[in-house]
């Protein structure tokens, strides 16, 4: 592990020389001190990752030092070294948070393990914490507008209850990015958050998802399977898609919400569950219970307390953020070099519908970062269907001379729009817009359609 910092507390000063001399060796970058008030000034400016402290000083032993070290910095990992340790101190040091024990006179070869294992530990604490800071990056509701602002707000003040939270919204607006701040600002933020996309489910496997299944109740089950409401218990569960729900599943939320309680498939036994229900759809639920698709009885005991994710056309002034966020992220992640916009691309970008909503905004900036060498991205790097005005798209097209090559232009700008539309899912973009699958991986290929991360022709993209 690189640029570790080792502090070395001990009175022999041969001791300290020899410690240094190894740890110098084996690359640690070393300071020592030969007694706890100087250590303790030290500490605090040397800001180590690693300490090795002498039990028995003159003046504050060992164990105190231990002590304020520990107050200073918990994360600093402390090895105690003595020549005369008895199990009573032992046993203290451990209670304080010590990391281990050595004895005097140090073996070269323990001195060198030990503190290998202890910079390896701290590694995992700080790779852990980056990848949680990355997470809740992901997971950062960006914007500035009113109605983010609102929604803000609105998040922080339903957080506080356990009441069920129907989100409403366009595909692509961030309903999921919604449902995990309900549950991380929620008093169940340490157990778990359980999502379910019900669109992506087959009618014959929901129940079993949800509630469970014992083994053999049918063709299939091999094993017994937890159900995800139980997988839930004290936590959240995101039931998103619900207007998707079959209409015999409706019946069992609903009896989980009233109840409290879910019966696996196959089995007589009812089991009590705790857990908070957070709903999302796209769909308009009143018109859905108007055909008969959806149970008004379920409708009401969601909609409690309803929240609507607003569009992306709803807060234009918000696109420059959500850009800047996603560069952000994704050099991050991916370890990209970081790249701006020109002014003008940005211009145009606050400009463009977004019938996609956030998600793709989101793909067409990761996208851009991928293929494009140019910094900053200008207009002449956006795909074809981000509009620079009506004037303008219209304009070459109607000048071109041969019928072939308008038609060719305008599929292609077409195709594009919808692929990004549809996080360029093949298989949905042709289902959408009402085309074969295989024609339409043959107009990519004789268009030359720049397709990005173009994802499996069978899979459906996941939500922002």
């Amino acid at each position: 592990m690189e640029n570790v910092k080792v502090l070395v507390v001990d009175d022999e000063k041969n001791i300290l020389e020899s410690v240094k001399m190894v740890l110098n060796y084996e690359t640690y970058h070393v300071q020592v001190a030969g007694d706890g008030v100087g250590a303790i000034d030290l500490f605090k400016k040397f800001l180590p990752d690693i300490v090795l402290l002498d039990v028995k000083m003159p003046g504050l032993d060992g164990l105190k030092v231990l002590r304020t070290f520990k107050e200073l910095n918990p994360t600093s990992e402390v090895i105690m070294i003595s020549g005369h340790s008895g199990i009573e101190e032992a046993v203290e040091a451990s209670r304080l948070g010590a990391f281990d024990f050595l004895e005097k006179p140090i073996s070269r070869d323990k001195l060198v393990l030990t503190v290998r294992n202890a910079a390896e530990k701290i590694s995992l604490l700080r790779e852990n914490f980056n990848l949680r800071h990355l997470t809740l990056k992901k997971y950062e509701l960006v914007g500035e507008s009113p109605v983010m602002k609102a929604l803000q707000e609105t998040i922080r003040r339903v957080a506080r209850s356990d009441s069920t939270v129907l989100i409403s919204g366009d595909s692509g607006t961030g309903k999921e990015l919604i449902a995990r701040l309900l549950h991380q600002q929620s008093s169940r933020s340490q157990n778990r958050f359980v999502q379910v996309n019900c669109a992506a489910i087959p009618d014959e496997l929901i129940e079993s998802e949800l509630f469970g299944h014992e083994k053999g109740s049918f063709t299939g089950a091999y094993e017994k399977k937890i159900g995800k409401f139980e997988s839930a218990h004290r936590g959240s569960i995101f039931l998103d898609e619900i207007g998707d729900l079959s209409l015999k599943a409706q019946a069992k939320v609903l009896r989980v919400l009233e109840e409290g309680e879910v019966q696996p498939v196959g089995s007589p036994e009812i089991k009590k569950v705790n857990v908070r229900v957070i709903a999302a759809t796209n769909k308009d639920l009143e018109e859905e219970i108007g055909r008969g698709n959806f149970r008004e009885d379920l409708y009401f005991r969601l909609n409690v307390v309803p929240i609507h994710s607003p569009s992306l056309r709803e807060r234009h002034e918000d696109i420059p953020l959500l850009i800047e966020h996603f560069i952000a992220y994704f050099s991050e992640e991916n370890n990209y070099r970081r790249k701006t916009f020109s002014a003008e691309a940005l211009q145009l970008l606050r400009d463009h519908p977004w019938k996609g909503n956030v998600r793709e905004l989101r793909n067409l900036v990761e996208r851009l970062l991928i293929m494009c060498r140019n910094d900053p991205i200008t207009p002449r790097d956006l795909p074809d269907y981000i509009s620079r005005s009506a004037a303008e798209d219209e304009s070459p097209l109607l000048q071109l001379g041969k019928w072939k090559e308008f038609k060719a232009r305008s599929e292609k700008a077409f195709l594009e729009k919808k692929l990004e539309e549809f996080s360029f899912n093949v298989a949905r973009t042709a289902r959408e817009i009402g085309l074969p699958r295989s024609n339409l991986y043959q107009k990519i290929d004789s268009l030359g359609i720049m397709t990005g991360h173009q994802q499996d022709a069978d899979e459906e993209s996941p939500g922002p």
